[in-house]
């Protein structure tokens, strides 16, 4: 059958937010707080991890996210709120 796949990536100046999902159960997500990957899957199904390397790279994709939110506020200061 047909499966659904989601990842979200998201930042704010303060926050971020970095997930795997797959059917609507959150396989993985970046704990940034505590600086690591966390899957949440109970013990008793069959365990998917990710790849080492999976929790730096969301963090360097905050860094890239911060980056582009930042040019854009740059970008879009002087832009007229109405035409």
């Amino acid at each position: 059958g047909l499966h659904v796949d989601l990842s979200i990536s998201g930042c704010s100046d303060s926050d971020g937010e970095m997930m795997y999902s797959l059917d609507g159960e959150e396989l993985w997500f970046a704990d940034f707080i505590n600086h690591r990957g966390v899957e949440p899957m109970p013990s008793f199904i069959d365990h998917v991890s990710y790849r080492e390397g999976t929790y730096e790279q969301a963090v360097a994709n905050q860094q890239i996210c911060r980056s582009n939110l930042k040019n854009s506020r740059v970008g879009m200061k002087d832009i007229p709120l109405e035409n």
